[in-house]
């Protein structure tokens, strides 16, 4: 898969403009972004086909004077000395302000030259023939029982080329991620309920081949979910399946270990590391290097090559998550967690891999363990509050458990909530099995929007459900 042309263009352009910057400041960095995005979808009544939401292409320029950081961004670079001068012009720091600024720490930069890629079928499948396959796809599902009233299938990617260059720095990365869906919605006497399944990698033609072998069990959820009930509120045992795992990953200790928020003092994490904070039996990593997915990359928007960092260690708190400036601000190393939604867009500490290590139990042990409760399944939504560790996880289905056997009752929705170190400190077994799921995103708060994943093994918790 070829780089950008575009930003190989500019490469030359950059290193003028870092030498230009770096009279005046000590550390200069820019980022230069071109991303290609495509959807494709097919439902009853329409089709789409067009961009996807992820495409930019543009610079963000870096700055730091020992004293503060300052970002600018710009499509083009343009005429070096007269961007410089406008760059240089703007960054000056109002008075007022710069008793109240942080010192933070010399930026290290290290020298290094690398090109990195991942290799993909992106742009090598004519769009006709996606579109053909969403339609065809969506044909069989409509054909599988007149009670579908409608079905979607759709196919979307996205193809990465990034350039960052400083002093001693020059890197550039390129690789490509495909995610697959279908959605059913079923009608049965006055309930409608919907289902999905989906498909990912990075190839368009292994999502084609694998999407459709999802069918049968998207037309059995509907079945059991239009026979489903309310759940009777209370505390159960609770076995949950990867894409419930990697939900409470995600909410419990990762937005929670973000570590600007421990510039802010706006997680409790930031106290408790080096405690137990879950079951000597919990660990928990997050990295674009632990695991290939939506959210993997060879290097963040701070030009630091992507880890795998522990965060949880046999129960301990271990470490948090960091961009270049909250490591700064800290004096930590930065974990290469530093995103930015799009190049016109702050980086800022953020989750890419999250999820819980596998144990050594086997599922059907598990199951068997549990006298009354619930498998929980298929992740819908969930929040946290960084301050009280409190935690909300919302999953599409459970299957009831009764004297350890999975039985035909489905319960639906279901809504798992509690204090974080209680509810991760009641893990009791964990699987032996493991998946990322990677065709998700995430907010910080409401906004600043980055594609990420999660998962890991089931696990067995105590915890209320309503």
């Amino acid at each position: 898969m070829a780089f950008s042309q575009f930003l190989d263009s500019q490469r030359d352009s950059c290193k003028a403009l870092v030498a230009r910057l770096s009279e005046k400041f000590g550390y200069v960095s820019i980022l230069g972004s071109d991303v290609k995005s495509f959807s494709v979808s097919a439902n009853k009544s329409s089709t789409t086909i067009g961009e996807g939401n992820l495409s930019e292409c543009g610079f963000v320029v870096k700055l730091h004077n020992g004293k503060a950081f300052y970002e600018y961004s710009l499509d083009n670079i343009g005429d070096v000395d007269a961007t410089a001068e406008k760059i240089l012009a703007s960054a000056a720091i109002d008075p007022s302000l710069d008793d109240k600024t942080i010192t933070c720490r010399t930026v290290k930069d290290d020298p290094m030259v690398k090109s990195f890629s991942r290799e993909g079928d992106y742009g090598k499948v004519a769009d006709k023939d996606i579109l053909d396959f969403c339609k065809r796809t969506k044909d069989d599902i409509l054909a599988k029982d007149e009670g579908i009233v409608n079905a979607v299938t759709a196919i979307s990617g996205f193809n990465v080329s990034k350039l960052f260059i400083t002093k001693n720095k020059e890197l550039d990365q390129c690789y490509s991620w495909i995610n697959g869906f279908m959605v059913a919605v079923y009608k049965s006497g006055d309930k409608i309920v919907s289902a999905r399944e989906f498909a990912y990698s990075d190839s368009i033609k292994d999502v084609m081949t694998e999407l459709p072998c999802h069918m049968d069990k998207l037309i059995d959820k509907l079945y059991h979910l239009a026979k489903a009930t309310p759940i009777k509120p209370g505390v159960y045992d609770v076995i949950t399946d990867p894409s419930i795992s990697g939900l409470i990953a995600h909410e419990a200790f990762g937005h929670g270990v973000e570590m600007d928020q421990f510039v802010k003092d706006r997680a409790l994490a930031k106290q408790y590391v080096g405690d137990y904070v879950a079951s000597p039996i919990c660990n928990m990593r997050d990295g674009a290097a632990s695991a290939v997915s939506s959210a993997s990359y060879f290097f963040d928007d701070d030009g630091v090559l992507a880890h795998d960092t522990q965060i949880i260690k046999d129960g301990i708190l271990v470490s948090g998550i960091s961009d270049l400036i909250s490591a700064s601000e800290l004096g930590t190393q930065p974990t290469g967690n530093g995103r930015r939604q799009s190049f016109k867009r702050k980086a800022y500490s953020r989750m890419t891999n999250t999820f819980f290590e596998a144990g050594n139990d086997k599922l059907e042990d598990m199951i068997a363990s549990i006298k009354h409760g619930y498998m929980l399944f298929e992740t819908n939504n969930g929040m946290e509050d960084p301050k009280n560790w409190q935690i909300q996880c919302t999953a599409e289905y459970g299957i009831e458990i009764v004297d350890g056997k999975l039985t035909d009752n489905w319960v639906s929705p279901v809504v798992m909530s509690g204090y974080v170190p209680d509810l991760l400190k009641s893990i009791s077994m964990v699987s032996d099995d493991f998946k990322v799921i990677g065709a998700g995103s995430c907010g910080k708060g409401y906004k600043e929007w980055v594609r990420v994943s999660d998962g890991g093994p089931a696990l067995k918790v105590k915890v209320k459900l309503a």
